[in-house]
């Protein structure tokens, strides 16, 4: 009977899950004891189809171009599972003589990876998950693979956009920043500033409750000093009440996708203040940019999904690989093994420590900072 192995992904992309992938390949290739390495042909709904793709066919030059493509090189799903649906998995894996099975995922996924872990554990198949979130709210691990890339995109945009501003000071300008309930990605673009009195001037958190008159009167205020003012808005703000500021426009089991809340403060800002505003959304652009990403990041990404291989192939079996920091500077850190039990739909959010009600604390950028691979390229001003 062969030992084969299967790799699936779930949820959204972000810029490094092929790199993870690149990992899982590249040490299932070095472990003896695997045979065939299959990967779900577009995420959890391709094993039902019984569709893997043979990774075992894939050339070194396509498996080394992984480490610079975008997206799901396998196809990624967001496919609801009900109790019956797990109950058929056994079956197929069997037929399959799949023996070690890989979900790389964030939250959702590592749910459906600790109820597979539950379906097949009498059935000796090993089951390992993979952390991969941009959101970076994956509980018990110091952050997720994904995450570091799109806080560096984040960042370098607004600062960007911050110094084209201070060029042209006339108007505020809105960008919106991925991040459902969670603010990791919107505080991450704190590190723009440059020098004291960089934009962004207003960062505007999920974990926040968001008051529209207070907003109001700090962007006049903010306008009346400089003219020109960056404010960063979480997609996911939300009223005291939980309610969100603008109606999600379509929702289908957890994902939902927000009205454009970008759009939304800027319109507010023109009709109530009278000040020209417009709104930036960089949305999908933030995990599919291959030329922003962290370094540290790429490194990570592939090291977990080696990790997840030699987990698995050592007998570890519903655990998920995590990321444990041990110092700031120089940065280092250490892989563990964490209980799937314990990362099954378990939402971390930014600790109130890190974060202001406008703004973000020296905590947040002391522990990101080492994360983002380096300074960003520093600009000039020349302005008074």
């Amino acid at each position: 009977m062969a030992n084969n192995l299967l790799i699936v992904h779930g949820g959204g992309p972000s810029a490094v899950i092929n790199c993870s992938l690149y990992g899982v390949i590249k040490q299932a290739k070095r472990e003896e004891g695997i045979d065939n390495i299959y990967a779900a042909n577009g995420g959890m709904s391709a094993i039902f189809r019984e569709d893997f793709i043979d990774l075992r066919e894939i050339s070194e030059d396509d498996l080394d171009n992984l480490l610079q493509t975008p997206g799901s090189a396998i196809g990624t799903s967001r496919d609801p599972m009900e109790k019956e649906d797990y109950e058929k998995l056994l079956p197929i894996f069997k037929k399959h003589e799949i023996k070690y099975v890989l979900l790389n995922g964030g939250n959702g996924t590592m749910d459906t990876c600790g109820k597979i872990y539950q379906e097949c554990a009498a059935a000796g198949i090993m089951v390992m998950g993979i952390p991969k979130t941009m959101d970076n709210d994956l509980a018990v691990i110091d952050h997720s693979p994904g995450f570091a890339s799109a806080a560096r995109y984040m960042a370098e945009s607004v600062k960007e956009v911050a110094f084209d501003v201070k060029g042209l000071a006339i108007h505020v300008v809105v960008i919106e920043a991925l991040g459902r309930n969670a603010g990791w990605i919107t505080a991450a673009s704190a590190y723009a500033r440059q020098e004291n009195g960089d934009g962004p001037d207003m960062i505007l958190l999920p974990e926040v409750p968001f008051e529209e008159e207070e907003f109001l009167a700090k962007v006049k205020a903010l306008y009346d000093q400089k003219k020109g003012v960056v404010v960063v808005a979480s997609e996911g703000l939300r009223y005291a009440d939980g309610t969100p500021i603008t109606p999600p426009i379509f929702q289908t089991g957890r994902s939902v996708y927000f009205g454009d809340v970008s759009a939304h403060l800027a319109t507010l800002i023109t009709k109530k203040l009278g000040i020209k505003a417009r709104s930036e959304k960089p949305g999908l652009l933030g995990r599919a940019s291959m030329k922003l990403r962290s370094q540290i990041d790429i490194e990570e990404a592939i090291r977990v999904g080696e990790e997840a291989v030699k987990a698995a192939v050592s007998g570890e079996t519903g655990k998920m690989v995590g990321i444990r920091r041990l110092a700031d500077q120089p940065y280092q850190a250490e892989i563990f093994l964490v209980p799937i039990d314990q990362v099954m739909m378990a939402e971390k959010k930014m600790p109130a420590d890190y974060y202001t009600k406008y703004d973000v604390t020296p905590a947040f950028l002391e522990w990101l900072s080492p994360l983002m691979g380096g300074e960003l390229p520093r600009m000039v001003s020349f302005r008074k």
